[in-house]
């Protein structure tokens, strides 16, 4: 018998399908030709078959996979800290032992991500993300790795927004074998097709709905499944009934979008998009020009009516008869191909490809005289180019997945105990990936700037230099550099360390005091004896 939340639920499916639609038939055509491994959006095909038979030219495929490597690399490289935390109170910033635990809480969070499978899941979203404008995450606890990373393919999600546009609820049709339905959910619980298919048919897969939603009526006084913030319900769509109904203290996945326009809901635009009509015409062109070079290289042959004995051999090394006298001969036929125009066009359209997909901003040009610095220069000037990238990102992708992880790992109790003082101190996420410091870079260019045309006015008059709070300059450039607060002394430290020399100074100055007298004193000895003579 059909239960009445989910016959709600599937209501609310079957409107957020309706309005998907439009968009599986944009996915499908950029998964053929940018990322044929999922061009299963609106067409079933069978695991394992070949995906690749309208591609003629895979420029589109490696600018999509560089691109997301290259995102990868400067927002989430797990070979640097890509994020840091700090307090919203910022005299707390200032307390050594507050600054410690803060990074001891940065540095369990690492070996969080490190430990479970979010690089490979991570990567995964910036693909789809590149691709289809739209990339979705789930995360969940885990015993074995503590944290679990699932990007899950965009065929299968159906999202809508809240009133300030962002994603809050997530609807997701998927596919299960029976056995692993029946182990996860129990016999009690499932319609008997269910139960049936998996004694007999074990590996059929059945179809569920996961829905993911903002709990709009809950008694916020309670704590249990049930009335959390946001619930959780699987659904058995064929029967209509629940399987199971928990919830999530905070939202579960994150959904970013690369672009996004402000009348359109739920689904994002990408760089595929973009470049589709510039891919579409490349492949054509590709494909007529290989029946052109076929043609030249294998050209059609003008064979006259008579005086040949047929069948014509065009094989190597094959011998054709003809009758003896006769002027007739076996001709190419010239159909006056232009391959250059052909390549020049095909090299235009993989340009302006690649320039949607930003490689020319991501692969840097290096002269033959180019220094150090330039390159430096160079590499952040075109980091900062994709600085419209990293602030939708940051709001919609990471800030949400840090704030996720930072929650569960506060539940897991997997943090040291915090000092007593701070307990309730409101905490912030700074990023310092390479793409977040390269575009703080300009402001360290000023700074030493600054310090660099100040020098000549000092030696001039000394007080121009009364205007820099060096202490001041020196913790920004910590700040912005993201230098570990293990490596930087305390202001403690850094007072006691002036105390000590300014007492050795003072005291140098004693002794230098000191031996002047006597050098005075025994200058004057000799004078002193003769007038005493």
């Amino acid at each position: 018998m059909a239960d009445e939340l989910a016959v709600q639920l599937m209501q609310r499916y079957q409107s957020l399908y309706s309005q998907r639609q439009v968009w599986e038939s944009h996915w499908q055509e950029i998964a053929d030709y940018v990322v044929p491994r999922k061009a299963d959006v609106t067409k079933k095909r069978t695991d394992g078959d070949k995906r690749t038979e309208l591609i003629f030219d895979s420029t589109a495929i490696h600018a999509a996979e560089l691109m997301s490597a290259s995102l990868h690399g400067m927002l989430t490289n797990a070979a640097t800290r890509w994020f840091s935390l700090r307090y919203r109170d910022r005299t707390l910033d200032e307390n050594d032992q507050a600054k410690e635990w803060l990074e001891s809480v940065e540095d369990d969070m690492y070996l969080a991500f490190n430990r479970s499978n979010f690089q490979e899941q991570i990567h995964e979203l910036y693909h789809d993300l590149i691709c289809f404008g739209t990339g979705t995450m789930f995360i969940e606890a885990d015993p074995e790795s503590q944290i679990r990373f699932s990007t899950k393919h965009c065929a299968e999600v159906f999202l809508s927004e809240d009133d300030k546009g962002r994603v809050d609820t997530i609807f997701r049709k998927f596919n299960m074998p029976a056995r692993a339905v029946k182990q996860r959910f129990g016999e009690e619980t499932l319609d008997n097709k269910i139960i049936n298919r998996a004694k007999k048919n074990p590996y059929d897969q059945v179809s569920l709905i996961h829905a993911v939603y903002p709990r709009d009526e809950r008694d916020t006084t309670r704590t249990d499944n049930k009335n959390m913030q946001f619930a959780s319900v699987f659904i058995d769509p064929e029967s209509k009934t629940v399987l199971s109904e928990s919830g999530f203290e905070e939202f579960p996945y994150v959904a970013p979008r690369f672009l996004k326009a402000s009348f359109e809901i739920g689904y994002g635009r990408s760089p595929a998009m973009t470049a589709l009509p510039d891919i579409k015409m490349l492949n054509k062109m590709c494909e007529v020009t290989i029946r052109a070079a076929q043609k030249q290289v294998d050209p059609p042959l003008m064979v006259p009516d008579d005086g040949f004995m047929l069948p014509i051999r065009t094989v190597p090394g094959g011998l054709n008869f003809y009758r003896s006298g006769t002027r007739d001969r076996l001709e190419p036929l010239n159909i006056g191909a232009n391959n250059p125009l052909g390549l020049n066009m095909e090299e235009q359209r993989r340009r302006s490809i690649e320039s949607a997909f930003y490689v020319d901003q991501l692969i840097m040009s290096q002269g033959p005289q180019m220094t150090a610095t330039e390159v430096v220069q160079r590499t952040e000037e075109k980091m900062r180019l994709l600085g419209p990238v990293l602030g939708r990102l940051q709001a919609e992708l990471l800030q949400p997945m840090i704030t996720r992880v930072y929650n569960l790992m506060v539940r897991q109790k997997a943090f040291n105990a915090a000092p007593d003082f701070m307990r309730d101190s409101d905490i912030e996420i700074e990023y310092v990936s390479p793409l977040a410091k390269a575009q703080r870079a300009g402001d360290i260019q000023s700074a030493l700037r600054m310090i660099e045309l100040f020098m000549p006015l000092s030696q001039i008059d000394q007080s121009a230099m009364d205007y820099i709070d060096i202490d001041g300059m020196a913790k920004y450039l910590l700040k912005v550099l993201g230098v570990p607060a293990t490596t930087v002394r305390g202001a403690d430290q850094v007072d006691q360390i002036r105390e000590n020399r300014q007492q050795a100074e003072e005291a140098a100055a004693t002794d230098q005091q000191t031996l002047q007298y006597l050098e005075a004193a025994g200058a004057a000895a000799p004078a002193y004896r003769a007038l005493e003579g």
